[in-house]
């Protein structure tokens, strides 16, 4: 369903991931960084593509549009049964059967469907930042041959320090993600 819209549209597909429930640090110089992306992109020959959410990279959504952009979102339909916020900027989502939120299968090489439908969907990747998924992704797409671009970028410091306390493990010094 996913290649087909592709298709259909004749476009290509920049994807763009990084943190997502984790935010940024400086949302800011994040936001600055995709839309310099952005700008070097045709919207009348290119989908801009997210994880369909509105937490943290999902905030490119709403700055694709400003600039003309159709956007896509591909998503694990724990999107759907966790009633996670998509973003109001996504033009169409796409719900992908996975039992994970993407990146590897645990104890394997390969990436779990939703990750796997992104890359093999994908024209040119770029990451801020990002976590394990977005660098399995990031990874997988080099593999292919795909362009990717990473720019880093802090993950939300004081998220980061709670998520680490509401696991009992020792507060992070380091927010570079993965």
């Amino acid at each position: 369903e996913i290649r087909n819209f592709i298709n259909s549209r004749k476009m290509s597909v920049l994807t763009f991931t990084g943190y997502s429930g984790s935010g940024y640090e400086d949302p800011q110089a994040m936001l600055s960084e995709a839309s310099r992306i952005l700008d070097s992109a045709d919207p009348s020959r290119t989908l801009i593509n997210i994880g369909a959410t509105s937490a943290g990279i999902g905030a490119v959504y709403e700055l694709a549009k400003e600039k003309g952009f159709t956007t896509i979102g591909i998503v694990s339909v724990l999107a759907r049964d966790e009633k996670t916020e998509l973003s109001k900027c996504v033009d169409h989502v796409f719900f992908v059967r996975d039992e994970s939120w993407g990146g590897l299968i645990p104890g394997t090489d390969r990436l779990a469907p939703t990750s796997a439908a992104i890359v093999e969907t994908g024209t040119t990747f770029v990451a801020i930042g990002g976590g394990d998924v977005a660098r399995d992704e990031m990874l997988a797409a080099r593999r292919a041959g795909k362009s990717v671009t990473f720019i880093p970028a802090d993950m939300n410091h004081r998220i980061a320090i709670e998520k680490a306390r509401k696991k009992g493990l020792p507060e992070p010094t380091d927010f570079r993600g993965s």
